[in-house]
């Protein structure tokens, strides 16, 4: 990072059709903690966020509730904004698109494009989904009529607009993503950008006739019956934010280091942005990051089933910071991730409870009892130096993690100084030094623990900043850029103190705190009825969104043993286009060997729950079919791409 003075970070602006839901509060909290880590280590930061507010699907949402679109606009927007701000998310500008010199920044893009050959007028006809604001060739639709990206019906559109020439950057774009292998994380969604721009790009359509609620064109086009695509119109405010074509003093800002982003609008991101900015000059972003969606027990969130996940009622029930914790922690980047009530108990006491929150209670007891709360790490380097240099090969492991968006792993590698602190303690018996009149040991041990949870919670500040300056608190110093500084780059101690006793930071959690939701008006299904749906079919029926809960994955089978002591199973890793191979347990040894397996492709189901079988993590299964002549797996007919999806 320290060749970023500068760095910029965004969320994407979120679309005001409705409420902040889980996903949106992941995206924000992954952005304010990059944020506030680049602060931390000095870097002049800054950290956009804020709403997209314009066309057709917001216009129609404001006209079902009985409102003027502005009005609606408003007040959407701001159920955003007061949540951020609750939760403390340390944003330097929140922007709306409807901001008036986003809209002015924004018309002077759209004539720069112009003057510089890219923009055309034409007649577009073609299926558009409302829901998603994007036009789709008929080849991409699902029966010829339903979007392929939220499944609701398209309408036939024929208007006069305006184009970009896109396909113009086809090229540029791919050089682009080859010439910079980190553009677009995590890697595996590079490819399938790259896959997606190779198969053609065509022209894109980027103003609409058809509704009024938009930026309109530059008045010397004199051509008021248009309004720009609000895909163009929210992608610009990435750069209008930095006062893009009004006060241009923040564009030093630009490159962006990140945008952060939902996987449903990475295309967006990765083939429209760019091209846009390359046909205005300026430079492209160092990151775009793609993260998963969030299911809620296994099962997809909707408003229907009544299971959607309110981030507020989860951080006011169980803690903020524990909340953000667990976000980071429980699903590596890039992947889908499930909220459980469980998990999360399971997280905030564990992680949370028995490693950190117990390391500083047993601080606090042994100083306590042994030298009246005084604290001194003269004498660390003396006796633990073993133990101190293990920390710090943890800690210089962990701002490369960071900004790879490995947050999860990140998390694991800080947790492990504490894991060095809690087994110095059982290792050195500080109760059996004493005896022996070892105090200057003892103290020592108290300095190496305490320099551990100084720099640890140095450098978990930026995930859980209020439990972090808690302990800060406790350890009697302040968490900045001079106690980074001094911590974690020059790697030096605490100066004596005297410790501040405060309460137990994670209390222990028996039982769930938020009621379990019950699905919206759905009527229990009846055993009758089961009945009679298995009688007229053999098997009970299930709906498409209960079938597509199942994430079915094309794998390359890249490692393969055999299980010791198991006459049934073989241990695998799996290729599915992820960062590191699924490692999985399968049952199929009395049919496939080891080398009859190894380098071939097999049919995977990529979103169980891992399991363990024979004390081995398993995390996916192989589709096969067995009947009397035996098993045999399930594979594609050719060769595919590991992870390419089935379905």
């Amino acid at each position: 990072m320290s060749c970023h003075k500068n760095v910029y970070i965004t969320t994407p602006i979120y679309y005001v059709n409705d409420i902040a839901h889980i996903g949106h509060a992941y995206t924000t909290i992954i952005a304010d903690t990059l944020a506030r880590y680049s602060r931390m280590s000095g870097l002049d930061t800054f950290f956009l966020t804020g709403t997209d507010e314009h066309g057709q699907k917001i216009e129609e949402s404001a006209k079902a509730k009985g409102k003027s679109t502005q009005a609606y606009a408003d007040e959407i927007s701001a159920t955003f904004k007061n949540l951020w701000d609750d939760f403390h998310i340390s944003y330097d500008k929140f922007i709306r698109t409807t901001d008036k010199d986003h809209k002015i920044g924004v018309q002077k893009a759209f004539s720069v494009m112009h003057d510089n050959g890219d923009i055309y007028k034409d007649v577009y006809k073609g299926h558009y989904c409302i829901s998603c604001e994007t036009f789709f060739p008929k080849t991409q639709l699902v029966d010829d009529e339903f979007c392929p990206e939220c499944g609701k019906s398209t309408v036939i559109v024929e208007e006069e607009s305006y184009f970009f020439k896109l396909s113009k950057y086809q090229d540029k774009l791919l050089e682009w993503y080859h010439n910079n292998p980190d553009c677009i994380l995590p890697k595996s969604k590079r490819n399938e950008v790259i896959r997606f721009v190779e198969s053609g790009l065509d022209d894109l359509s980027i103003t609409r006739t058809s509704f009024d609620w938009g930026v309109k064109l530059p008045e010397n086009f004199n051509d008021p019956k248009h309004v720009m695509y609000v895909w163009l119109d929210a992608l610009m405010n990435y750069v209008t934010a930095l006062g893009y074509g009004t006060d241009e003093k923040n564009m030093r800002y630009w490159p962006a280091r990140i945008h952060l982003i939902g996987k449903d609008i990475l295309r967006f991101h990765a083939i429209y942005w760019p091209a846009f900015l390359m046909s205005l000059g300026l430079p492209l972003p160092k990151h775009i990051a793609a993260h998963g969606w969030w299911t809620r027990d296994g099962e997809k969130m909707s408003k229907s089933k009544g299971n959607a996940v309110n981030p507020r009622e989860v951080a006011n029930a169980y803690g903020l910071d524990n909340f953000r914790y667990f976000l980071l922690r429980e699903v590596p980047f890039g992947g889908d991730g499930d909220f459980s009530q469980k998990a999360l108990i399971d997280r905030i006491n564990s992680d949370l409870g028995n490693d950190l929150g117990n390391l500083l209670n047993r601080l606090i007891g042994m100083s306590e009892k042994y030298f009246e709360g005084n604290v001194d790490c003269i004498n660390v380097n003396k006796f633990y130096r073993a133990e101190l240099d293990e920390v710090e090969a943890s800690i210089e492991k962990l701002e490369p993690m960071l900004f790879e968006m490995q947050i999860h792993r990140y998390l694991e590698e800080l947790w492990r100084p504490l894991s060095v602190a809690n087994k110095a303690i059982d290792r050195y018996q500080p109760w059996t030094l004493m005896k022996e009149g070892k105090e200057e040991e003892v103290m020592a041990l108290n300095g190496l623990i305490a320099v551990i949870l100084a720099k640890v919670a140095t450098m978990l500040y930026p995930i859980m900043p209020e439990i972090s300056a808690k302990i800060a608190g406790a350890l009697h110093f302040q968490i900045s850029h001079a106690s980074w500084n001094h911590l974690i780059k020059e790697k030096n101690m605490l100066d004596p103190f005297k410790l501040e006793k405060i309460p137990p930071l994670f209390p222990r959690i028996e039982e769930p705190l938020l009621a379990q939701s019950e699905p919206g008006n759905k009527k229990p299904e009846t055993k009758t009825a089961k009945k009679e749906e298995q009688k007229n079919t053999g098997v009970a029926l299930i709906g498409i969104d209960q079938f597509f809960q199942a994430s079915l994955k094309v794998g390359t089978v890249i490692e393969a043993e055999e299980v010791p002591k198991s006459s049934k199973l073989l241990l695998l890793q799996v290729d599915i286009g992820e960062e590191n191979p699924r490692q999985v347990v399968a049952g199929i040894k009395e049919w496939y060997s080891a080398e009859d397996i190894l380098g071939t492709q097999v049919c995977m189901v990529a979103n169980l729950k891992p399991a363990k079988l024979m004390g081995l993590k398993s995390e996916g299964m192989l589709l096969a079919a067995k009947d009397s002549e035996g098993l045999s797996l399930i594979r594609p007919e050719k060769p595919k791409t590991a992870g390419t999806p089935i379905g």
